[in-house]
């Protein structure tokens, strides 16, 4: 294990461990309770239990009965391609491999169930299910090992696989900069889904560069030429239109999320958050 994944391994452990005490003991709590077979109603039960359709159908009052479900299953699926190459203080990369690391402890701790998803132009990493600390470890080390350059984003496969992959509803955080077009409806109704936008600040109000050669992280093409004030106004303009339809799709599909910049603390971003 290298030091800088020793590092943030200790940071995001110290924090889910030591901070996150008294009456708030995870990021995220169960689910409450699972639906586990029917029975015909007898006098003293509750009514709001009854189910009204096999009732219904039979002729006679059923009620639903549950079993306490308190474990969740926790996957993290976080979007790796050249875009998160880019950071002023930091490379976005490294902020999501700190998330990843905050979200697999905390669902460690609390006896969830964690995977981890890395996803760029394909699938390139899904962990099996673990309750395990070396499981979270191991995802942080192998999200910052990742090598990003070179690789595009595809949004449509990555919604694909984790409809396909994911098969158990799930708490699914996705990551990413949620930078091009993408369509959440089918995982929102699947599962309960809650995405996280990673920034750098320079990418939402840059500054004309003047004379500069550029390379795309992606493609590995480049660019040289005046990236004046015009043109920076231009990019902001689109920005801002995606992420304008970004955010009604979140509203209309009932998904929450969170932004974190590369100079958040991002533990304190997310426990505002999902509190």
């Amino acid at each position: 294990m290298n030091k800088q994944a020793k590092k943030l391994i200790l940071k995001t452990r110290k924090q889910v461990f030591g901070e996150m005490m008294g009456n708030n003991p995870s990021l995220f709590q169960g689910e409450g309770f699972e639906f586990a077979e029917l029975r015909e109603y007898v006098y003293g039960d509750d009514v709001r239990k009854i189910d009204w359709k096999t009732t219904a159908k039979l002729g006679k009052p059923f009620i639903k009965i549950y079993h306490e479900e308190r474990e969740l299953n926790v996957v993290v699926s976080s979007m790796m391609s050249g875009a998160m190459h880019f950071g002023i203080k930091r490379a976005k990369s490294e902020v999501v491999s700190e998330l990843v690391g905050i979200l697999g402890f905390s669902a460690v701790k609390n006896g969830d169930l964690f995977s981890h998803l890395i996803y760029a132009d394909k699938l390139y990493r899904y962990s099996k299910p673990s309750k395990k600390f070396f499981a979270a470890s191991k995802e942080v080390e192998e999200s910052l090992a990742f090598e990003p350059l070179g690789k595009s984003s595809d949004y449509k496969g990555w919604c694909d696989t984790l409809y396909k992959r994911v098969k158990k509803k799930a708490l699914l955080f996705m990551i990413s900069d949620f930078i091009g077009e993408i369509d959440l409806r089918l995982l929102s109704k699947k599962h309960d889904l809650f995405c996280i936008i990673v920034r750098d600040r320079f990418e939402e109000d840059p500054k004309g560069l003047g004379y500069i050669r550029l390379v795309d992280p992606e493609g590995g093409g480049s660019l040289e030429g005046d990236i004046g004030d015009s043109v920076m106004m231009e990019y902001k303009k689109a920005l801002k239109a995606n992420d304008k339809k970004l955010f009604k799709q979140f509203r209309e599909n009932g998904i929450r999320y969170a932004k974190v910049y590369t100079d958040d603390d991002p533990f304190i971003k997310l426990t505002k958050r999902l509190r």
